[in-house]
């Protein structure tokens, strides 16, 4: 199946990318602002059998929101009928259709707008209908209640929201799952999505308590996947800066001792031994926290972005045990760079699962 993206470069469709590169059988397409500012959208889909449309404007000024949202929609509608296209086209409407604002609007009429194209062409619509959508990479103050506490968090603020409101939200990478089983099986029509139900201030009261145990070298309890969601948006926001993080060491003549993982997850955690010049890994996560700590040797980890060319190296010692806690949605590996051989405990915060492994084939260095 040959699938198209819009909106591939925002936070839900670098997810919804990231998720489907991992899918055997399925061919990504991916359209960003560039590609529709170009012309190039018909070419682009030339051949798809959906098309995901992510593309679209969530925060401005009214007139902006509605006419860009509406514009993008009509860009795509043109593109499909000079292709004569039937694929299955996924949009990502929202409960604010409910509502009567600017945002609201344009997702209802651009709903509108395709399912009439769906009937002039026979093609087929699935107006998939979100709650609030949050995950790492999303803009504070733009996507997400939860990217913007995140952030603040994440920078020593403290968040102050002005009311304890209700809210539904959802985790990007859930919504990606959703999508791959609607095109799977086909679903047409009007689909709605449930989320997690929670408070504005029962929010931050859960963000703020991971930031206090992270802080202490505790992974927060994981075990409820909205829990995961929420840790691995928060850690997101303090990659780079925050990593190698040093591990205190406990010395007297016996020897040395450090604490390697302090957790009520559980999880699983493996030893191996790396010959001088060998190098481990090079693949990524959509889910998964996983920790890199040397425990002897010298090492160099690196991440790149799933979708980026730049290279994040740390270099790490077991003379100074730190660890690297890696972000999800970036590749990465380790090399052994010592005259010795090195030494590395890995924890992941889930028994491994070979029907979910959640670990995707990906070099580091592209060639």
């Amino acid at each position: 199946m040959k699938v198209g993206i819009t909106g591939a470069g925002g936070m839900l469709g670098t997810h919804v990318r990231a998720y489907f590169h991992g899918l055997d059988n399925l061919e990504v397409c991916a359209a960003d602002r560039q590609t529709f500012e170009a012309g190039g959208l018909g070419d682009l889909l030339d051949g798809c059998d959906a098309v995901v449309h992510l593309a679209g404007m969530n925060r401005g000024e009214d007139d902006v929101v509605a006419r860009t949202n509406l514009d993008l929609t009509k860009q795509l509608i043109a593109a499909l009928e000079e292709r004569g296209s039937t694929a299955h086209v996924l949009f990502s409407s929202s409960t604010h259709i409910e509502r009567d604002s600017a945002y609201g609007t344009s997702k209802r009429e651009a709903a509108s707008l395709l399912s009439g194209w769906a009937k002039r062409s026979g093609g087929k619509f699935t107006n998939v209908i979100l709650p609030g959508v949050f995950g790492e990479g999303g803009k504070p103050f733009y996507n997400s209640v939860v990217s913007t506490f995140c952030h603040q968090l994440a920078n020593g603020e403290m968040p102050t929201p002005h009311a304890d409101s209700p809210i539904e939200q959802i985790h990007a990478q859930t919504v990606a799952r959703r999508f791959e089983e609607l095109l799977r099986e086909g679903t047409a029509g009007d689909v709605r999505v449930q989320g997690e139900a929670m408070t504005v201030y029962g929010l931050l009261d859960t963000l703020t308590g991971m930031r206090d145990l992270y802080a202490q070298h505790i992974i927060p309890d994981l075990r409820e996947d909205i829990r995961r969601d929420l840790f691995n948006t928060y850690r997101s926001y303090l990659y780079p800066g925050h990593y190698p993080v040093a591990l205190t060491l406990h010395t007297d003549p016996r020897g040395s001792l450090f604490e390697a993982v302090k957790s009520p997850n559980g999880g699983q955690s493996f030893m191996s031994t790396t010959h001088p010049g060998i190098t481990r890994g090079n693949h990524y996560h959509t889910r998964k926290v996983e920790r890199f700590l040397v425990t002897g040797g010298e090492a160099e980890i690196k991440l790149r972005h799933l979708f980026g060319n730049e290279i994040q190296t740390f270099r790490v010692s077991g003379e100074r045990p730190s660890y690297v806690d890696i972000p999800t949605l970036h590749t990465h590996n380790i090399t052994n760079v010592g005259d010795s051989t090195l030494t590395t405990l890995f924890w992941t915060h889930e028994l491994f699962d070979p029907a979910q492994p959640d670990t995707v084939a990906e070099p580091v260095e592209r060639i």
